[in-house]
């Protein structure tokens, strides 16, 4: 039992010397790990909002993808609905959205958008579907189909609510195709209730913005006496405006049975990207722009697979994490780690990687310093015998005076621990203190 205790205490005090050695570096590396985790801020916040668009439109159906795709990550996306994309834009300018959805050419941006707002990447196109009432047609151009804006004098026509950016979009066409806006009745009713009104024959046409993911457009588009305008000069309007891309809505893609459309149609689309405010999370980027790629990757009515999301028709500097997320598969870690881990480690490492550099040639302090301190707890004593022997050379002590010094010392040398590895040292100072006692008598002598 007492050799037990004897080990045990061994040990603890070399654990002791060990962390008294060392615990100044490793308090010192603790504190720059604490530094850089506050300086980087690697943890996301656990919210975010999303800017939207009207009820039943094809940005609030994709809204509701991201926030399914983001939960799976901890991560609440609060969708905010609005009248669109130029209200998208306000509200990540007024700071209440972080992230939104927005259409090319729907707003004017200002110098100042560069460098507090960024993009993730264009997601899909939107075409500009112009839905027109067959017997009006018709009944003024004596045919079923309109081929230009031109054939929209007189008629009564709803470009969308202000803020989803249409009217804006309308007006620079008209001016383009040099209609002035009196030449039309033009309304701004949202969507539903517009659709409602065309149907009822109060509009003779409307205009929307939007994915074919709407049900007002996939609707629309099989309502019998609704036509669709073709813009046979889609190449010359992408021309014209750098925003727009020319096209086709193939015949029979929205019903193949039906064939619907009976033919061809070419349109017009402005590319809808996702912004984001500057100060955003750089993991909640991530995660959203790595999560467009399975939410806008797949093949549509107006693109093949893979190609958006897309750094290309960006209005604002692209940020890295689209870039990245576009570009360049997921990062490893994130394949087989979840989320937060590969997160932390991802934008840690960096820091990690100078730490270690930096800790590595200090930490070569620790064995000497665990050596000296192990090693002093038997020089120490040395010393004393040193004055012993000087004592006894001059004879300014009795032998029995020293000799009772030296059982005192003794006694406390018994008491002293230390590993194994330094016993033999310990053993040396006792071998000592004998060789010292020995020359007592001759020195009394």
């Amino acid at each position: 039992m007492g050799q037990m205790s004897r080990r045990l205490r061994t040990a603890l005090l070399s654990l002791r010397d060990l962390l008294v050695s060392a615990g100044p570096l490793a308090l010192l590396g603790a504190g720059l790990v604490l530094l850089a985790y506050w300086w980087l801020n690697p943890t996301p916040p656990r919210t975010v909002t999303l800017a939207t668009g009207p009820a039943q439109s094809a940005y609030e159906a994709f809204g509701q993808r991201y926030r399914d795709a983001l939960a799976a990550s901890g991560i609440n996306v609060v969708l905010l609905p609005s009248d669109g994309s130029s209200s998208n834009l306000q509200l990540l300018r007024d700071g209440h959205a972080d992230l939104a959805f927005v259409q090319g050419g729907t707003g004017e941006l200002r110098p100042e958008d560069s460098d507090e707002l960024v993009s993730l990447g264009s997601l899909f196109v939107e075409p500009i579907w112009l839905f027109y009432r067959g017997d009006v047609a018709r009944r003024i151009h004596r045919s079923a189909r309109l081929e230009g804006l031109h054939q929209l004098r007189g008629l009564r026509v709803n470009v969308g609510s202000p803020g989803s950016g249409v009217p804006t979009l309308m007006e620079r066409l008209l001016d383009a195709n040099h209609i002035p806006l009196d030449a039309l009745t033009l309304t701004r009713l949202e969507q539903t209730p517009a659709t409602v009104a065309f149907l009822a024959g109060r509009l003779d046409a409307l205009v929307f913005a939007s994915a074919p993911e709407s049900l007002m457009v996939q609707m629309l588009l099989q309502t019998p006496g609704v036509q669709l305008m073709h813009f046979p000069q889609n190449e010359a309007y992408s021309r014209r405006f750098p925003f727009l891309t020319p096209v086709v809505l193939p015949r029979g893609v929205v019903d193949l049975a039906a064939n619907v459309p009976p033919r061809d149609v070419r349109l017009v689309a402005s590319t809808t990207s996702l912004l984001a405010r500057e100060g955003t999370h750089p993991a909640l980027l991530q995660l959203f722009a790595q999560s467009a790629q399975g939410i806008h990757g797949n093949a549509g009515w107006f693109n093949r697979a893979r190609e958006f999301p897309s750094t290309r028709h960006a209005e604002l500097p692209i940020a890295k994490e689209g870039e990245r997320a576009i570009n360049e598969p997921a990062p490893l870690m994130q394949r087989y780690l979840p989320f937060w881990i590969a997160n932390l480690i991802e934008r840690m490492w960096l820091v990690l990687g100078i730490l270690i550099a930096v800790m590595l040639p200090l930490s070569r302090v620790v064995p000497p310093l665990y050596q000296f301190r192990v090693r002093s707890r038997v020089f120490r004593w040395y010393g004393h015998l040193r004055d012993i022997e000087d004592d006894m050379e001059r004879g300014e002590a009795t032998p029995d005076a020293l000799r009772e010094r030296l059982d005192r010392m003794e006694a406390q040398v018994e008491k002293v621990s230390v590993p194994l590895s330094y016993a033999d040292e310990l053993y040396a100072l006792r071998n000592h203190i004998q060789l010292v006692r020995r020359r007592l008598p001759r020195a009394a002598g």
